[in-house]
């Protein structure tokens, strides 16, 4: 019962806690934008410097207005054509390209699990021996980085909160272990920070991987 409740909080406070935490975000970087600018402004007219009332009443509508006019832009053709805009703009920043552009391609690889990468949970032991997690395999060959590494496995391992802020290793096949689990359900796991406990896919179970 206390199992279920909890779930069943976690659950219903997770989307509020990461919806709350974003607008904060959103709301901090608006003040430090419109600080100067309203500053400078009220030099101009010689009036006082405004508050920080002020400024987070200012920067709150101001957030509220561009969560409307985003949401307005994404349900139409304009607003696609924005985003796809947007999307090949970062691609052409030469620093910013390689983060947004990972960040991107893990995100889709997650979720749809599109070209073989990210279907396979595994449990690995890490981050020192006798503990262990779960991890996603990347890739079955690891020889472009290792000599002789084609057995190696790349292996993505999520962290919680934010699943793309993760590690990547290279481990021998060895000491790998398949696990009975849904890339979502191991996703949900790692979120969650361990809370969501998932069920197994199937029926098989996993040895954990072997001691070197």
């Amino acid at each position: 019962m206390i199992r279920k409740y909890l779930l069943a909080g976690l659950f219903t406070l997770l989307p509020m806690v990461v919806t709350l935490w974003i607008l904060k975000g959103i709301f901090t970087a608006l003040v430090g934008i419109f600080r100067e600018p309203l500053t400078w402004l009220s030099h101009l007219i010689h009036v006082p410097d405004p508050p920080t009332w002020a400024l987070a009443l200012f920067s709150a509508l101001t957030t509220v207005l561009l969560l409307l006019v985003v949401g307005a832009l994404m349900g139409n053709f304009i607003g696609r054509q924005l985003l796809t805009w947007l999307d090949e703009l970062m691609m052409s920043l030469p620093v910013v390209k390689g983060v947004y552009g990972a960040t991107r391609q893990l995100m889709g690889a997650i979720q749809s699990g599109q070209g073989g990468s990210f279907k396979e949970v595994v449990v690995v032991e890490w981050p020192h021996p006798g503990s262990y997690t779960l991890g996603f395999v990347a890739s079955r060959d690891c020889s472009w980085a290792i000599p002789g590494g084609q057995g190696m496995l790349a292996v993505y391992i999520p962290t919680a909160p934010n699943p793309t802020s993760g590690y990547v290793i290279m481990l021998e096949a060895s000491k790998v272990s398949p696990a009975d689990l849904s890339a979502d359900q191991a996703l949900t796991w790692a979120i969650s920070g361990g809370v969501v406990v998932p069920a197994r896919t199937g029926t098989g179970t996993f040895r954990m991987p072997e001691k070197s």
